[in-house]
């Protein structure tokens, strides 16, 4: 087999890099930064905060901390869902680890901003919608002239309001209809919740997909940019705007959210909420060591938080809604903070569809002459990450069978 070279080191490209290497192919990795994991890098500990995808802030505080460094990731909440075939070829090779879910005893901290307050439900407006989930949404009609059409104006803000967490957009109700209605029956399904988070963040996901790679046979170079493409087969796993300028190809290019990002580690206090879902703005809000302690220091909560920028909006004035929420879900947070870092990203949550476009409408995993994407913006099914492994697991396959097919030719 023609050796293969993945260019990114993150999720998408090692996930591949294992997939390619399980059949025996030779296999190089190329990635520009010294650590691996790409968006998947955390902060410094003992703050293990993840990365959403962005640029660094003018206006960042950190009242303590480690200093801001070119390479320092920017936040943003994590987990993985366990319905769909992502999950199923990580857990079959065990490359996840211990995993957490809610504890019951957090179920009590969720709540709704709508109407400017918090309260503990989501609004009754929005049941006779979720009570259909049989119905199926039209591609080409955004999804909140159906949904109003269907349940009236309330419900269908509600609705999307509760997608926003999902979506990092400011109205996720302009989206296609199937686009929304399939993340929202995901993300309300009425059986136990399907949502993972890996224990320890992220880094432990990287470091066992680096490792089962390795072991396989797999060479991962860091500090290693590439700046023209190799000879084929080649699998570009970065980011969709490093893909454009490295194939030369302006075509590559999709719709993704663009918002606010804070972490914030403050001292624990028990009147601290869990989550909270704001209906109103579609910002999003959670106390993740609610679910996973070990990513903060003992006796300290990390928060998570985004909020999407509304058009035109400066994006001091989104910050400071995002802040509002946190002063509505953890009273004298200001007081309490010890660590925190604000970010802005910019096209860089994930793969959203406009009305009459599908994923399958996204760039193209294969872009020919033995050429494959992967990353959360092109032609693969999930939302967010999901798109990153589902895409990766595509190109690999792609990419191997050009790589045995170039040896047939040969032989």
């Amino acid at each position: 087999m023609a050796p293969i070279t993945i260019i990114g080191g993150g999720l998408a490209g090692l996930t591949a890099a294992v997939a390619c290497a399980e059949t025996g192919a030779e296999v190089v990795v190329h990635e520009a930064h010294a650590t691996l994991g790409g968006r998947a890098r955390p902060a410094a500990a003992p703050w293990l905060a993840h990365v959403a995808g962005g640029t660094r802030s003018r206006d960042s505080a950190q009242p303590s901390g480690p200093a801001w460094g070119r390479d320092l990731p920017p936040p943003g909440p994590h987990a993985l869902y366990t319905d769909g075939p992502h999950w199923s070829w990580l857990a079959e090779r065990d490359l996840v680890g211990p995993v957490a879910t809610i504890p019951l005893r957090e179920v009590r901290g969720i709540r709704f901003h709508r109407g400017g307050r918090l309260r503990r439900t989501p609004p009754a407006s929005v049941l006779p919608l979720l009570a259909h989930r049989s119905r199926r949404a039209p591609v080409d009609v955004d999804f909140h002239t159906w949904a109003a059409a269907l349940h009236g104006e309330q419900a269908a803000r509600a609705a999307a309001g509760l997608i926003g967490a999902v979506t990092y957009d400011s109205d996720p109700g302009r989206l296609s209809a199937a686009f929304v209605w399939g993340l929202l029956l995901r993300v309300t399904a009425p059986r136990a919740p399907a949502i993972r988070w890996v224990v320890g963040g992220w880094p432990v996901l990287v470091d066992r997909l680096a490792a089962r790679a390795r072991e396989l046979g797999a060479r991962i170079v860091t500090s290693s940019r590439v700046d023209a493409l190799p000879e084929p087969p080649v699998i570009v796993a970065t980011q969709l705007e490093s893909a454009r300028a490295l194939l030369g190809d302006d075509a590559l290019t999709w719709e993704s959210g663009h918002c606010v990002l804070l972490d914030v580690g403050l001292v624990t206090t028990r009147r601290d909420a869990f989550v909270v879902a704001d209906l109103d703005d579609a910002g999003f809000v959670q106390r993740v060591t609610g679910v996973d302690p070990t990513l903060a220091p003992a006796g300290h909560a990390l928060v998570q938080a985004d909020m999407p920028l509304k058009p035109g909006e400066p994006r001091a004035a989104a910050l400071a809604r995002l802040e509002h929420l946190l002063d509505l879900g953890f009273p004298r947070w200001r007081d309490r903070v010890v660590w925190r870092r604000s970010e802005f990203a910019a096209g860089r949550s994930g793969a959203l569809d406009l009305p009459g476009s599908t994923w399958r409408d996204r760039p193209a995993v294969d872009r020919g002459d033995g050429v494959f994407l992967a990353g959360d913006l092109v032609a693969a099914p999930g939302m967010r990450g999901e798109v990153s492994l589902n895409s990766a697991l595509h190109a690999a396959r792609s990419a191997t069978a050009r790589a045995g097919a170039g040896v047939r030719i040969a032989g």
